[in-house]
């Protein structure tokens, strides 16, 4: 059974997704995925680098090897992985900083009192250390990329389980995304997203409502954002003013 959506204009849950939306880490990315490039012969051309981004980490390494002209075996890949996984926790342990207004956003969301998801690409033994800089305390419950039977962002089921864990309609729900990948994600789970670009655009579309930072998020403009995307779920709302 799910929990209606509250009567005074907030969502029913907010749902966060990680990576250059709470913390700035897509550039710590940049950094393994460069760097094992390199060491395959070839450097990291940003238009593969910037198809990565918001996506699991064998769906990177299938792109990684494919901009290279490579066909990876499977072995290839769990070297990979494991190469980049064990240089990631190097960096998630010490070069970790927040994207701006992403703490206070955090405590803001949590003085609410509405049910809390994190919703993350990246698999539960780097998130664990990510959750030492972030709070564990600011979330309910942890959805990673290794806990979706391989139905990673952009496909919906992240944002689904995050929903029924909590008990809430993902329908009443708020995500907070950065990419092109996750904010796909969470439309087609069918929640209202706050679109804070970080490394790439994020084209508009239905129920996307954009914003430039985290700066200023709280009980108010959770309500505002969640009135823009309903109205941006209705029928021609392309042709009415921002």
């Amino acid at each position: 059974m799910t929990r209606p959506s509250t009567v005074d204009g907030l969502p029913a849950a907010v749902l966060w997704d990680m990576d250059g939306t709470l913390l700035d880490s897509e550039k710590l990315w940049d950094i393994p995925l460069g760097e094992y490039s390199l060491k395959l012969g070839v450097p990291l051309a940003p238009e593969t680098r910037a198809a990565m981004v918001g996506s699991n980490v064998p769906t990177s390494m299938g792109l990684l090897f494919g901009g290279i002209g490579v066909v990876p075996t499977a072995a290839d890949i769990r070297e990979a992985m494991g190469w980049i996984d064990a240089r990631m926790r190097e960096l998630f342990a010490t070069r970790l900083t927040f994207r701006p207004g992403a703490p206070e956003a955090l405590r803001a969301v949590r003085a609410t009192g509405l049910p809390v998801a994190l919703v993350t690409s990246t698999e539960r033994a780097l998130t664990e250390v990510a959750l030492d800089t972030l709070g564990r305390e600011h979330f309910d419950v942890t959805v990673c990329g290794d806990e979706v039977d391989g139905l990673n962002k952009p496909l919906p089921e992240p944002y689904l389980k995050a929903a029924a864990l909590l008990g809430v309609d993902p329908t009443t729900c708020l995500a907070v995304e950065d990419s092109p990948t996750g904010t796909t994600a969470a439309v087609a789970a069918g929640c209202t997203v706050l679109v804070v670009p970080c490394e790439v655009p994020v084209d508009p579309g239905p129920r996307r409502v954009p914003r430039e930072s985290l700066v200023g998020l709280d009980a108010d403009l959770l309500r505002a954002v969640m009135a823009a995307g309903f109205a941006r779920a209705e029928p021609g709302w392309q042709d009415r003013p921002a």
